[in-house]
This record gives C-alpha cells, structure tokens and sequence, in this order.
C-alpha cells in the first residue's frame, strides 16, 4: 500500500460520525455535540426497552440529525447575519412560542447591520411568520432525507431523519405529525438533543426542568417521564473521556464497513453536502476531485493513490461549513476577520476528518489545499518540502475549478483565463509546475505533461528528503517536516544513497549542490 492510500476498512459509523463533527460546526455547536447526543439517545433508547434494530435507528439518526443545515444556511444568514449563531439560539426555543420566536427575531435579525437595516429586516421576518420557518425546515429535512439515502441508510432512518423537527402537539415540522405519527426513534432523538444542549448550559437539573416543562407540546410525555426518572443515570453513563471511542462502541447491530463504490458514493455524498453552503460552490467539491484524479492519471500514479486524491477532493472543502454562509456570499471584500475565519476552513477540514484512522491520509491532503510552495499559503504556510504530490495536485486542481466558477465578487473566469493563471502561480512557484501541466491537461488544454527527470532516477520525495539531508536535518526532524515516519526516513535515505552512490551526508550534500537540487524554502528557520 503506498503512503497516500487509504489505511485499513472504514466503518460507515466513523464517516457518519465525521460528517457529524462537521455538522456540529455548522449549527454553531461545540465540536462533540452530535456524538454525545447519539450516546444519550441510545442509552434513552435501551431505556425504553427497544431492540437492536431501533437502537441502531436511533444511533444514527442522531448522528445525522442535522445533515441538512447546509440547506437553509444562506437563507438564515441573509435573516441573521451568521446562521450559525442564529441556529445555535433556534436550538433552545420553544419554536411554537411567539415571545420566544419574537425575541429572538428581536435579539440578532441583521446583527450587524445599521439600526434602519435592521428594522427593515425585523418587518420582512415578522411579515413572512411561521410559514417561511416552515419553508425553511422542509428544505432541511429534504436535504436530510436524501444525503442519508446517498450515505447508504436504511429506510426506517431516513424516515426518521425526516422528523427530528416534528412535535408531540403536531405543530412541529415540515409535515406536522402528532403524537405516535412520529417514529419513536425520532421522538428520543428529539429529546436527547434538547437535553444534551441544556445539560451543557445549565446541567442535569436544567435538562430535566425544560424537558418537564416541554412535555406534552415538544416532547412525547411518556419519554419525558422516564427521562426525568433516569437523567442522572443517563447521563453519567454518557460521561466518558473519550467521547469518540465510546460512541463507536455503542453502535448496535452488525457494524457495516465501506470499501469500493460505497465508499465513492458516501465521500461524493459528504462533498455535495459541503457544497450547499453557498449557491457559488455548488458542484465545485465534487469537480475538484474528479479533476484532481484525472491529472494523477495522466501523471502515471497508481490506482490507489488517484482513488485517494479524488476522495481527499470530495472532501477538501467540508471545513467550509464551519464559516457563516454570509462570508461565503459576501459581494464586497472582507474584513481581516471574516479573512481568519476563511483561513480557518481547511484546518476545520482536517480536525473532521482526521478522527477516523482510514480517513487519515485523506485529511493530510484535504487540508493542505490552500498551502503553496512558496509557504504563502493557509493555515499552516507549509514549505515545498512538506507539500506531497498529491497535496499539490489537489491544491492545482482547486484553483482552476474555483477560478471556473462565479463568485459572489467576481464573474466566472474563461477557461483560457484560468488556465493562463493558474500557469503564472506556476511561474512564480506558488503551484508545482507539473501538477499545474497535469490539471490543464485534464481540464481538455493543450499543454505537454511530462514529470520532470531527476538525477539518477531519484522520486519526487526522495528528492525532498535529499535536500533535508543537505541542510542537516536529523531524521526525527525530517519525519515531522514531510509528516512520515522516522522509519520511513530512515528507509528512504537508504534508497537515496544506494541511487547516487554514496554512504555519508557529506558526499550527499555534494551530490545535491552539483545538481542544483537545493530548495530555498528547506532553509532552516532561525
């Protein structure tokens, strides 16, 4: 298996648990949020007494419960100015109460916004009333129903997906259901969730005091009941030091694993689903990552390692739901802080994907997209040195996609436009030349793709490593720089001396400065 394939079987848990990390972000929750609802919504399930087909309904309709935030997320930041704070507020009303919905028009319609705007704002939110919430629901919950379809959920969860926004009174939505009209499943989820977040705010007296007092409207009052019988209990089994490993052993049933094309259609499913965050990026998670596998083609890489780079693409953007869509959608520039919260994006990306071990080297692609050679990248102003092939080809294929597209602020580029462009950052050695050749191949222009030769049939990284040994690194240093092993090192310098037949750093040096191989950005940093 080559460094850039995927390590060991993923289970459709651990993706189903990174998308809800992401998620977590998106509605203004702290990271952690869904999983913790999931392990109290299980135990409330085991509770009930019910078997393991819907405790396994339960799991991860919790875990999916918000997967179509990203649905409604440009409508509410129009509303609010950040959707994600807004959602977080949403979260704790009572949605049937007018002084709750009231205040909280009052509290953040158009924060940020000139006193006038605002007022404006307030009118049209109050003129639209319930049926534009609706609206905006029934759009959560159709995005909901159909990426659990795509992500392989059996029927009875995307039902219940469905209905977590559904009510015990039947004024819930976006189908007003009533009483046991709601699954069960749904009806626990409803109820953790809501528990979980006050739990959080005010502890378990709160919880049990909102649900109590929610009973009958919100919540299913039976529930309610046992829940307030087994709070305590409920949620110290829920208190665990790690969070993640407690609910991957709580997943009932036969734990189902991804590999092949349904791994392809989840990652493709989780790149759309980024994508809705803003009406400019549509399509563009996705494109990426076709582009960016059919430029590793042209450049002889293995079949393991194109199949990574496409899925690392269907993934690199989802840290983007972690910035409100009215950055994303901003017409003008943007402020230095709505830039930080920008650059924040690909680390987001790979604080979700990195939980799960099989989606490790997916994460360190994904989260490198914005990073140049020249270190003048995001987040983390990454040298060459530690830029690997596909990083730079994903990196390549993300600029010409982008630069395709229109954006709030500027017109879609024309395809010579952006090919052009995309060769002057080339020039300038922000982009690797033969990625860049590789990525306008593939997008259809004529260009020659030919990966350039090295001394003595030496690779991309054995070259990199080389002129790490150049500036005396020790190999502890060089496995943190390029993120590898110090095995790894060790086994590539072997290989290294072996091709331009040497034994010592010394005559390795030498070998490096007559071939004109040293890189300005290997320098150490003082």
């Amino acid at each position: 298996m080559s460094e850039s394939s995927a390590r060991g079987p993923l289970r459709l848990a651990e993706l189903i648990m990174a998308l809800s990390l992401a998620t977590d972000l998106g509605t203004g929750q702290p990271m952690e949020y869904g999983l913790r609802v999931c392990l109290l919504a299980t135990a409330l399930g085991a509770e009930c007494g019910a078997d393991e087909r819907e405790r396994c309904d339960i799991y991860y309709i919790a875990l999916l419960r918000t997967i179509g935030c990203v649905a409604d997320a440009p409508h509410i930041a129009a509303r609010f100015g950040d959707e994600m704070v807004a959602n977080a507020q949403i979260s704790l009303l009572d949605s049937a109460s007018l002084p709750d919905m009231l205040g909280l028009l009052l509290r953040h319609v158009g924060e940020g916004q000139s006193a006038a705007r605002r007022v404006r704002m307030t009118l049209a939110a109050l003129a639209a009333g319930p049926g534009e919430r609706n609206q905006v629901l029934t759009a959560h919950c159709e995005v909901a129903e159909r990426l659990a379809e795509r992500l392989g959920m059996a029927p009875q969860i995307v039902l219940g997906v469905a209905q977590v926004y559904e009510r015990w009174d039947g004024k819930g939505s976006p189908h007003h259901l009533r009483e046991e009209q709601v699954t069960r499943a749904a009806r626990i989820v409803s109820l953790a969730s809501a528990a979980e977040a006050f739990s959080r705010l005010g502890g378990v007296e709160r919880a049990i005091s909102i649900i109590r007092e929610r009973a009958g409207s919100l919540y299913d009052p039976a529930l309610a009941e046992l829940f307030r019988k087994r709070a305590t209990a409920l949620f110290a089994a829920c208190d665990t030091a790690s969070v993640w490993d407690a609910v991957l052993a709580a997943e009932p049933g036969p734990r189902p694993t991804l590999s092949g094309a349904a791994r392809e259609t989840a990652t493709r499913a989780i790149a759309d689903f980024a994508d809705l965050k803003s009406a400019f990026t549509v399509g563009h998670s996705s494109g990426v990552g076709v582009l960016a596998a059919s430029a590793a083609e042209r450049l002889g890489l293995s079949e393991s390692d194109v199949t990574t780079i496409r899925q690392a693409g269907y993934l690199h953007d989802v840290g983007r739901v972690g910035v409100s869509s009215a950055i994303w959608d901003k017409p003008g520039p943007l402020t230095e802080s709505e830039w930080e919260r920008v650059r924040l994006h690909p680390y987001y990306t790979g604080r979700v994907l990195a939980r799960p071990l099989a989606l490790a080297q997916l994460a360190d692609i994904a989260a490198l997209h914005h990073e140049r050679l020249d270190s003048s990248g995001y987040y983390r102003g990454s040298p060459a040195s530690q830029l690997s092939p596909q990083a730079r080809l994903l990196a390549a294929a993300d600029v010409y996609h982008a630069m395709m597209e229109r954006r709030p602020h500027r017109p879609a580029r024309a395809p010579e436009q952006a090919a052009e462009q995309l060769r002057v950052e080339a020039r300038a050695h922000r982009l690797d030349a033969d990625a860049v050749s590789a990525v306008l191949a593939a997008a259809g222009h004529m260009t020659r793709v030919t990966r350039r030769v090295w001394p003595a049939d030496l690779s991309d990284r054995e070259v990199e490593v080389l002129r790490l040994v150049a500036r005396g690194y020790s190999n502890r240093e060089m496995a943190q720089r390029l993120i590898i092993a110090e095995k790894t090192v060790g086994h590539h310098i072997q290989h290294i001396y072996s091709k331009i037949g040497v034994s010592t750093r010394a005559a390795a040096t030498l070998f490096t400065l007559q071939h004109d191989l040293l890189d300005l950005n290997d320098a150490p940093q003082q």
